[in-house]
């Protein structure tokens, strides 16, 4: 589905160049579960921006379900992004105006979808991911649990071919943390989207099918971890 060859990613401040990706190879099938690891400076960063379309090599070749989308423009990449990629993050980024029910139907404005459509398909998935009692609650009303599993359900109310997860867990306790990592296997599974997370907690990695580390911009999988 996803499949990263020979990318690099460099950037000029000056006259000097910082390389930050070295010719990543990846690869990430429909329905897989992937952490990928790495300490501050390795590249994890860039990477998942390469990865989510909101940013672009410097060379190499990016495919998604067979299309090349490093020559897309600007606004195809928007559309595509829309259609296919949905995001967690560590801070949430949930509307602190907005219900839950309208932040999980938020994406589905940019697919010119009737409001009552959008409204069903919010309310479905917010039922899902365990928060079908709390449609009209906001941000400040929600715990930090409930707010990543409004989060989840936002990602996935477009269905999504691929989720990408940034230090999903990075702003809970640890057992909210292991509730919401459990939450994703289970949608991982049911639902059958590819997960890749970004992750500094080796607690969440070790519960990926598939395990990488990049370090000085180079990607290395568990090769036990992902047979």
């Amino acid at each position: 589905m996803i499949e990263l060859v020979d990318i690099h990613k460099d950037y000029r401040l000056g006259p000097v160049e910082f390389k930050v990706l070295n010719g990543v190879q990846m690869a990430v099938e429909a329905g897989d579960l992937m952490s990928i690891m790495g300490p501050s400076g390795s590249g994890k960063s860039t990477l998942m921006n390469i990865i989510d379309l909101l940013g672009r090599p410097t060379t190499g070749t990016y495919r998604f379900n067979g299309r090349d989308v490093s020559t897309l423009n600007d606004g195809a990449l928007s559309a595509f992004r829309n259609a296919h990629i949905g995001f967690v993050f560590q801070s949430f980024n949930l509307l602190d105006h907005l219900t839950a029910l309208e932040n999980v139907a938020l994406p589905l404005v940019y697919r010119r979808l009737g409001r009552r459509e959008m409204r069903r398909r919010a309310r479905d998935i917010l039922g899902k991911v365990g928060m079908g009692e709390r449609l009209g609650h906001r941000p400040d009303q929600l715990s930090g649990g409930q707010k990543q599993r409004v989060a989840i359900a936002r990602a996935l109310v477009g269905s999504p071919s691929v989720v990408l997860a940034d230090e999903p867990t990075g702003a809970l306790d640890s057992d909210t943390a292991e509730e919401v990592m459990q939450l994703m296997i289970r949608l991982n599974r049911e639902e059958g989207v590819a997960v890749v997370i970004i992750t500094h907690d080796p607690v969440v990695s070790m519960q990926c099918r598939r395990r990488a580390l990049i370090r000085d911009g180079v990607l290395l999988e568990d090769t036990e971890a992902a047979r």
